[in-house]
């Protein structure tokens, strides 16, 4: 009997302590952070695109070959330095015929200004010379008649016929100058100023069609594009020998010392972003450098990128090295806001339930309690709690069991 019962003992003591291991090792372990505090910025990561804030562009105006190349990409360039120059014989010597038509056409005025031409005008001038000769020896020889006949020593006739003389002579003087006057009309000066201005237009634009072949730089800055390509990486510059058309593009040409960054910002974040926010630029080209800036423009359509819906929001930032380089694709942070010395706790630790969001708060050293709490501001990892917790509490994180509250559990500090 007392073997029995010492039996009995032995199998209830196993039970019980069976039941206290099972109790024990049923108790979930849950890793537990501290609530502390922190300076917590509200960021929207995101990327953007890299542009000159002021650029222009230099396009053929005239179609040709490229006789001369005198700039590559990168380099620094003034206002109206000579980037390419295009084969130019055709409109050189359109130049040197217009250059000689005007010179002829000042040949024609200057003769008109004269009364004619050297040789008519020298051969009226002796005409003139000649005929007013004739005409003083006939005055003289009628002068010399009309006393003789005073003297009776010359007939009336004579007289009359030495008169005939005179008026013949007078009306040679008379006929040479008419013929001299009818060398040069005013329609001739018209005809010849005419023809003048119409030479000098030719060569005026004679003249612009040769300065056309030389491209220059229509603004001070940096060449970033050489050519019509816009493939930066594969550096297919403008080559000897290309022929350009109308209006091709020869250089693109930007002030690198600032440049804007359009920023993509996806639609349902647009509200949290302001005119004068903080933006932070990062290249993965450059890792360790970080570029800064404000907000500048908002934007003013919603536009589609690719499977996003963005606004394009535009930031001018500080580039005075030139690293940023025009089309670059960077990441873009815009700090919403920024609240110092806030009670912070790990967005994972945050649980939402219908009745609002909350935490599992440690109390009692090993139980759980469910606490709501207020939210604010968030990063990345954090979270400003505004009410519910303070610096010191301890609040539990996911863990593969359910919490529950009042639960027991195994505490591990993360």
């Amino acid at each position: 009997m007392k073997k029995l019962w010492l039996v009995l003992l032995v199998v209830v003591l196993l039970l019980l302590l069976w039941w206290l291991v099972d109790r024990k090792e049923s108790i979930p372990t849950v890793h537990f952070t501290e609530v502390n505090r922190e300076t917590i910025a509200s960021t929207i990561p995101t990327n953007g695109k890299v542009e000159p804030l002021q650029f222009a562009a230099a396009r053929a105006q005239i179609a040709g070959v490229v006789e001369k190349i005198a700039i590559e990409r990168g380099q620094d360039v003034k206002a109206g330095q000579t980037l390419v120059v295009l084969d130019n014989s055709t409109e050189r010597a359109a130049y040197d015929s217009a250059l000689a038509q005007v010179q002829q056409a000042k040949a024609n005025v200057t003769i008109v200004e004269q009364g004619g031409k050297a040789a008519e005008l020298s051969q009226s001038e002796s005409d003139l010379r000649n005929a007013q000769l004739a005409l003083q020896e006939a005055e003289r020889s009628l002068a010399s008649t009309q006393r003789l006949y005073q003297q009776k020593a010359a007939t009336q006739q004579e007289v009359l016929s030495a008169q005939d003389s005179v008026q013949r002579a007078r009306l040679k003087v008379d006929a040479v100058q008419s013929q001299r006057k009818a060398f040069v009309s005013a329609e001739d000066r018209s005809v010849s100023e005419a023809k003048l201005n119409d030479a000098r237009a030719a060569l005026e634009l004679a003249r612009h069609r040769l300065d056309l072949t030389t491209i220059t730089a229509p603004m001070a800055g940096t060449v970033y594009q050489f050519g019509s390509s816009t493939d930066t990486a594969s550096q297919t510059d403008l080559k000897l020998g290309a022929y350009l058309n109308l209006g091709d593009l020869v250089a693109m040409i930007g002030d690198l010392d600032k440049v804007r960054v359009r920023v993509y910002v996806d639609e349902p974040e647009l509200g949290r972003v302001a005119l004068n926010l903080p933006v932070e630029i990062t290249w993965q080209a450059r890792p360790g450098r970080k570029w800064s800036g404000v907000v500048t423009q908002m934007p003013t359509e919603i536009v589609a990128l690719q499977t996003r819906q963005v606004g394009v929001v535009t930031c001018i930032i500080d580039n005075p090295r030139h690293e940023l380089l025009p089309g670059t694709n960077v990441d873009v942070v815009i700090v919403s806001s920024v609240v110092k010395n806030a009670v912070s706790i790990p967005k994972q630790a945050l649980q939402s339930t219908p009745e609002g969001s909350g935490v599992f708060k440690l109390v009692h050293g090993d139980r759980l309690q469910w606490q709501g709490v207020t939210t604010g501001v968030s990063n990345v990892t954090n979270i400003e709690i505004k009410s519910g917790l303070q610096p010191g509490d301890r609040v539990a994180l996911p863990s593969d069991v359910a919490l529950a509250n009042g639960m027991t559990v195994k505490v591990v500090a993360d």
